[in-house]
């Protein structure tokens, strides 16, 4: 069974190969939602972009990004600077060991974002 590590919980958590990340996370008491999404949120469907997670370790264990979490994640401002290490924890299915953080704070500071080189042409 895959071993999901929440990162800033300290949390190990064992899950079926293939589950759903957000339903695992809520059976183990993990809340991916901040605030008042707990109440008003998609319930799943990958449009409200509030249960982001940021992907520490494990990235290929995880399904990949369907055109809706692109979409999603690109219209939320919260990706910034980690545009290629964030999901949506409704849209990923586990597939193998991989460790998240919950809640990820907004890379205000754009140490990522601002220093990025521009693609060779």
């Amino acid at each position: 069974m895959p071993k999901v590590t929440v990162v800033n919980q300290k949390k190990d958590i064992e899950v079926s190969a293939g589950a759903n990340l957000r339903e695992e996370l809520r059976k183990q008491g993990v809340e991916v939602y901040p605030g008042m999404a707990r109440y008003v949120n998609c319930f799943g469907h990958g449009q409200c972009g509030t249960c982001k997670i940021l992907v520490t370790n494990g990235m290929d264990n995880l399904s990949s990004k369907g055109m809706m979490e692109k979409f999603t994640l690109f219209r939320m401002l919260s990706a910034i600077g980690h545009e290629n290490e964030m999901r949506l924890s409704c849209q990923c299915s586990v597939n193998g060991d991989c460790s998240v953080e919950v809640q990820p704070e907004m890379n205000l500071s754009g140490e990522t974002f601002w220093q990025k080189p521009y693609p060779n042409k």
